[in-house]
């Protein structure tokens, strides 16, 4: 009878300590890592203007994000025609020959939004997304790589500590 009671009150106590862990868990960043990119935006196109918010609810950025339940990426919603993100010689630079993807996360190690660098790689912050990019570590978060679908010579640097991503443009190894 003892041995029982013992393992019911264990089994509480574990169950009640992974409710709170589930609780304090943030719905944006955290070292969350989305399993995929967006899809190609199939909606009809958001404008992007910089009256636009991004923090429709309490606790999450305004600054485009991805939502740790579903992975959802709040902001990628601007369609192909967006022209922030026209470029007329897309891939100048070659395509970035690194891993990308949910397999893949790369550190920052110097730089700032106009050039950063992580393993020997070199990139750039679209102009229109350098706002949103203000509170990255520039020489210690981990950033992942994604595909963007929709804008031609981008990736998606997705922040693993803040939840945010900005457009970034790959311009060539050292």
């Amino acid at each position: 009878m003892k041995k029982f009671v013992g393992l019911t009150a264990a089994l509480l106590i574990l169950s009640f300590s992974a409710l709170a862990q589930k609780k304090g868990r943030p719905e944006v960043g955290g070292g969350h890592i989305p399993s995929h990119g967006p899809s190609t935006y199939k909606g009809k196109p958001v404008p992007a203007t910089p009256e636009r918010r991004y923090d429709q609810k309490p606790g999450h950025p305004n600054a485009p994000h991805v939502e740790v339940k579903g992975d959802h990426w709040v902001g990628h919603d601007t369609g192909r025609d967006d022209p922030h993100y026209h470029l007329d010689h897309p891939w100048e630079h070659g395509h970035f020959p690194g891993g990308i993807g949910k397999g893949h996360r790369w550190r920052l190690v110097g730089g700032g939004p106009n050039r950063f660098w992580f393993g020997g790689f070199f990139f750039s912050v679209a102009p229109y997304d350098i706002i949103f990019c203000n509170d990255w570590l520039w020489d210690s978060d981990e950033i992942v790589i994604y595909a963007d679908p929709d804008h031609d010579g981008w990736y998606l640097a997705y922040n693993v500590r803040l939840g945010t991503y900005v457009h970034v443009m790959y311009l060539g190894t050292s």
